[in-house]
């Protein structure tokens, strides 16, 4: 599922994602309370979760997520680059963490690596 309000780059996700045929996207959303109710709805087993979505932040998100849709793994996609802010992130139970900078490189990794039982975080985070 692939959750983000931007919708030129929501796109850029999406075709990445085709890049790979076992990858199918379920679904697509831009709205935080919409992501929740979704998540619960179709339990996928990966989330792209953007940060600043309208309605319901992505940390929010997150956070219920966590509770309607546990075996769902969050990967957030965002602007925010704070070595605390990505810790936070990965204490509410993402798995991963791309700059949405780093994402033309890291998004298939990231997805590998989740999907491999592994933590992925963009760029010099992963130290």
């Amino acid at each position: 599922m692939v959750v983000e309000d931007f919708v030129s780059f929501r796109n850029f996700v999406c075709s990445k994602l085709k890049q790979r045929p076992e990858l199918q996207v379920i679904c697509e959303v831009s709205d935080g309370l919409e992501a929740v109710q979704k998540a619960e709805e179709l339990q996928p087993d990966l989330i792209l979760l953007d940060i600043g979505l309208p309605t319901l932040n992505g940390i929010e998100v997150a956070r219920r997520v966590r509770e309607l849709a546990p075996k769902s793994k969050i990967i957030f996609l965002s602007q925010e680059t704070s070595p605390d802010f990505v810790k936070h992130a990965l204490v509410l139970g993402a798995l991963g963490y791309i700059f949405k900078t780093h994402a033309e490189g890291d998004l298939l990794m990231a997805i590998d690596a989740i999907l491999s039982g592994r933590l992925f975080v963009s760029g010099a985070q992963a130290k």
